[in-house]
C-alpha cells in the first residue's frame, strides 16, 4: 500500500509541477461556468431541483472530457521522456504502478470536481434544493470519473504516444456511451446487454435526479475494476515485448 500511495504522491504533485494540470483544469471550470450561465441559470423561472439536474448533466461531460485529458499523459510521457525504466526497475509490481497511477488522476479528479461547488451553492441564493441531491450527483461524477480514468489508464499502458492513448480512450468512452442505442436497434436478449453497458444513459441519470442506485454503483465499480485488469495486462505486455 505504502509503494501505490508513493506513486500516487509522485504524479498527483507531476500535475501541479507542470502546466498540464493548471490548463486543464482551468479550462473545464471555465467551460462549466459558462455552462451553467447559459443553461442552467436562464432567464425563465424553473424548479431548483431541474437546474441542479441540468449542472449534473454537463457536468458529466465536462468530467469525462478532463478525465481522459489528464489520463493520456500517464504512461505514453513516462515512455517518451525515458522515465518509464525508473518504473520498471524500481522495487514495484505492475499493480502496484497501476494503482498508484489511477488514484492519481483520480485524486485530480476529485480536487477539480469540488472546485465546481460553488456553482450548486449559487442555487441557494434564490431558490432550495436537498443536500442529499447534491450529495447523490457528486458521487455520481465521481463514480463516473472513476471509470473513464480507468479507462484512460488502460489505453496510456498501451500507447507510446500520448496522443494514441487520447484516441484510444476517446474511441473507447464514445463506444461506451453509445451503448444505449445500439440496445435500441438489436433484438432481445443482446439490446439489455448493450443498454446495461452504457456509461450515461441507465447508469448516470438517476444521479442526476439525486437517487443513489446500487446497480449503477456496481456497474462503475466493475468497468473500473476491468480496464484497470486490462491496464495491468498490458503494461506486462509492453515489458515482455
Amino acid at each position: 500500500m505504502t509503494e501505490i500511495l508513493l506513486i500516487a504522491r509522485r504524479d498527483l504533485q507531476a500535475y501541479y509541477n507542470t502546466a498540464w494540470g493548471y490548463v486543464v483544469t482551468a479550462a473545464i471550470l471555465l467551460v462549466n461556468g459558462l455552462l451553467f450561465n447559459a443553461f442552467a441559470l436562464s432567464s425563465k423561472a424553473r424548479y431548483s431541483g431541474d437546474v441542479l439536474e441540468d449542472f449534473f448533466y454537463f457536468s458529466a461531460g465536462s468530467t469525462m472530457i478532463a478525465a481522459i485529458l489528464l489520463t493520456m499523459r500517464l504512461f505514453a510521457e513516462e515512455r517518451s521522456q525515458g522515465t518509464i525504466v525508473l518504473l520498471d526497475t524500481a522495487p514495484v509490481t505492475d499493480l502496484q504502478v497501476v494503482l498508484g497511477k489511477f488514484l492519481a488522476a483520480w485524486g485530480m479528479m476529485f480536487v477539480l470536481t469540488t472546485l465546481t461547488i460553488y456553482m450548486p451553492a449559487l442555487i441557494f441564493v434564490n431558490g432550495k434544493v436537498s443536500i442529499g441531491h447534491v450529495l447523490g450527483g457528486y458521487l455520481g461524477l465521481m463514480c463516473l470519473a472513476s471509470a473513464v480514468v480507468s479507462v484512460g489508464t488502460w489505453a496510456s499502458s498501451l500507447a507510446r504516444s500520448q496522443w494514441v492513448a487520447l484516441a484510444i480512450s476517446s474511441l473507447t468512452v464514445i463506444l461506451l456511451l453509445l451503448m444505449w442505442l445500439l440496445g435500441r436497434i438489436t433484438d432481445p436478449p443482446i439490446n439489455g446487454i448493450l443498454s446495461y453497458m452504457a456509461l450515461f444513459d441507465k447508469h448516470f441519470q438517476p444521479f442526476m435526479k439525486g437517487r443513489i442506485n446500487s446497480q449503477s454503483l456496481i456497474y462503475y465499480a466493475s468497468l473500473t475494476f476491468a480496464f484497470l485488469f486490462l491496464a495491468v495486462r498490458g503494461l506486462q505486455g509492453r515489458r515482455w515485448r
